[in-house]
């Protein structure tokens, strides 16, 4: 298993920098990598069953020569309809080694976290809080026992 911990930073680089945000994407990379094994050769639809936890679901939405674009959610019946919470694309660039969310949709439908949901002014903000949530995800996500 490739470690994230050899994603090499500045020492200038702050939380929240512009620097620090591709190192993030290089780690959900690595992240990705460690229950994807073969990003390129990914069926269209995939699912990955563990007994502790949800069913993680991963399609693919589009696929080219250096980049792969996926869809990344756990799956909930709730009265009747399917729920897709959280709900992250994902882009990834398989020459620069890179991965990072394109949009993310989530926790909509829990008034509790709506109000922990603050509206960020910079795009840099908004790219590191996507971006953040889905490192710490596939962190859990492999630690589940989640692979595809």
């Amino acid at each position: 298993m490739i470690a994230d911990q050899w994603c090499a930073t500045s020492w200038r680089a702050k939380p929240g920098s512009f620097v620090s945000l591709m190192t993030l994407y290089e780690s959900n990379f690595v992240r990705l990598k460690w229950i994807v094994s073969d990003l390129r050769s990914l069926a269209e639809h995939n699912v990955s069953r563990t007994a502790s936890d949800c069913d993680l679901h991963l399609t693919v939405l589009e696929r080219s020569r250096y980049t792969s674009v996926l869809r990344l959610t756990y799956e909930f019946q709730q009265q009747g309809e399917i729920i897709q919470d959280p709900n992250l694309e994902v882009c990834v660039y398989h020459d620069a080694r890179l991965a990072q969310v394109r949009s993310f949709f989530g926790f909509v439908r829990h008034p509790h976290m709506a109000q922990l949901q603050l509206p960020l002014k910079r795009e840099l903000d908004q790219r590191w809080s996507r971006n953040m949530m889905l490192n710490k995800w596939l962190e859990y996500c492999a630690e589940r026992g989640h692979r595809f």
